[in-house]
């Protein structure tokens, strides 16, 4: 940067500063991405259903792919951020830590809060969080060893991503296209249930819409050279979720297709945006669509991939039109203390008598511990005073030139997201749902009509705790863009 113009700058820091507005400069945007695979080398359980199941098979690889930015300018990191989606059911903090620290110790030019892990929330991935399933002793994974496995890889990724680096351009763009369905069938007396029938006289209608956008975020070197997309579409990869083997879900099938059409050079990180209500189920037209799939030749899985990577190759192909670079790039990570849902004695008596009836049943140890964690907290609930029941999640707020990336650790329902989208003043907002353990965050209107994913059992966080995050998350964006 020549004299002149750090003078010029200096000079217009210091009248934004004085005008209360954020400075946010552009500058040299370095990339550097690779992936990983994390598909267990032996059998292991498998996280996602109330449930224990082993997998003696793997039927796709399971991947985490990384995705390092740092904002550089005069040749110093300005700011940065570490960005790895896995093929998990979630990222419970004790794994998040253990990455962290690992990364701490071998790259400390990277700050550990600046270091986020998301999930795609497949259900045929290894369990990550110790306690939860009753896991046999012998022939299988213990949580531990594939939690090693796991860190080392990624961490070994990390390495590599951030030696790799490079100064790279931004492009961004999106379609539509339908993945996720509202999975809440509402009947006529108000209650709702979660994969209810809906070819009965009492069904009134889904609980929600949905979000059919499929966002693309992606880096080129300064010859155009793809090197990474990321690709946000608000909808679990869960549609085979019910299998007892080693499987990527969805995912996979959009890797394959984009690498065949663009080269696995391409790292790709999948992000799930917010879809806590929504899934790939179907619960209207299944019929119909059982027949276009044999029509077209196709399964399920094939065909969600088609229409992804439809969508992600006119995207792109439109996109790559318009590249930027010396953008401005500032990551954020916020702690927001969130309202707890209150418990009520009803409530925790129902969760210790439905506990009790699966005390002696260790494959359904999930399902016991899901209701004795209800006893358990209505009983902490009771030694605090209400204002005081609330507890600290970690969000991250990016702005990467004019889009915005917001993360959040819970299933976050819909509706919550269009919100932070609708009011954000990015020109194209990413929100990644399961940068973290991934417990429901359920709308009022949810909770109030029942149902698996809106009881107790299901949600920590408060309906009002749901808006305070949205609102908190929009002021956070809305700074880095200026009032």
């Amino acid at each position: 940067m020549t004299g002149r113009r750090r003078a010029l700058k200096f000079v217009l820091t210091v009248l934004l500063l004085g005008s209360g507005w954020p400075v946010v400069w552009g500058g040299e945007l370095w990339v550097g991405s690779t992936t990983v695979d994390i598909t267990p080398p032996r059998p292991v359980a498998l996280e996602g259903q109330f449930h224990t199941r082993v997998a003696n098979q793997v039927e796709t690889p399971l991947l985490a792919a990384i995705l390092v930015l740092e904002a550089r300018e005069n040749d110093q990191t300005r700011d940065h951020a570490v960005m790895v989606s896995c093929d998990l059911v979630g990222i419970p903090e004790p794994v998040l830590q253990k990455v962290r620290n690992r990364i701490s110790q071998s790259i400390p030019q990277i700050s550990p809060e600046k270091v986020v892990l998301s999930a795609t929330h497949t259900h045929t991935a290894p369990v990550v969080t110790e306690g939860k399933y009753v896991i046999p002793d012998s022939g299988v994974m213990t949580v531990s060893e594939y939690v090693s496995f796991f860190v080392d890889r990624v961490v070994e990724a990390v390495q590599k991503a951030w030696q790799n680096r490079q100064v790279a351009q931004l492009g961004y763009g999106f379609g539509y296209t339908v993945v996720g369905h509202n999975r809440r069938a509402v009947y006529a007396d108000g209650h709702a249930v979660m994969y209810g029938r809906t070819d009965v006289p009492d069904f009134r209608h889904l609980e929600s819409g949905i979000d059919p956008a499929v966002q693309v975020l992606f880096f080129a070197d300064r010859s155009g050279t793809l090197l990474a997309m990321a690709i946000d579409v608000a909808c679990p990869s869960q549609e085979v979720e019910g299998r007892s083997t080693v499987h990527a879900d969805y995912w996979h099938f959009v890797r394959q297709e984009i690498w065949r059409q663009l080269g696995r050079k391409v790292d790709i990180l999948p992000w799930c945006g917010a879809a806590g209500d929504l899934s790939p189920h179907l619960l209207l037209r299944k019929a119909a669509e059982e027949r276009m799939l044999r029509l077209r030749g196709l399964d399920s899985l094939q065909e969600i991939a088609r229409r992804i990577s439809e969508t992600v190759m006119d995207v792109y192909n439109v996109a790559r039109q318009e590249l930027y670079s010396d953008v401005p790039f500032e990551h954020n990570v916020l702690n927001l203390e969130l309202p707890l849902r209150a418990v009520t004695a009803e409530e925790a008596q129902a969760a210790r008598e439905e506990g009790a009836k699966l005390a002696d049943k260790p494959a359904l140890r999930m399902k016991m511990l899901w209701h004795q964690r209800v006893a358990e907290r209505y009983e902490r609930q009771q030694e605090i005073s209400p204002d005081q029941w609330k507890q600290s999640y970690e969000i991250h707020v990016m702005r990467i030139g004019d889009v915005a990336i917001a993360t959040n650790p819970f299933e976050l329902f819909g509706d919550f997201g269009l919100q932070i989208q609708a009011r954000s003043k990015a020109t194209q907002t990413f929100v990644i749902q399961l940068a973290g353990a991934g417990t429901y965050l359920a709308t009022d209107r949810a909770v109030a009509a029942g149902g698996y994913s809106a009881v107790v059992e299901s949600t920590e966080v408060s309906p009002e705790g749901g808006q305070i995050l949205v609102d908190r998350t929009v002021e956070a964006i809305n700074t880095l863009f200026g009032q």
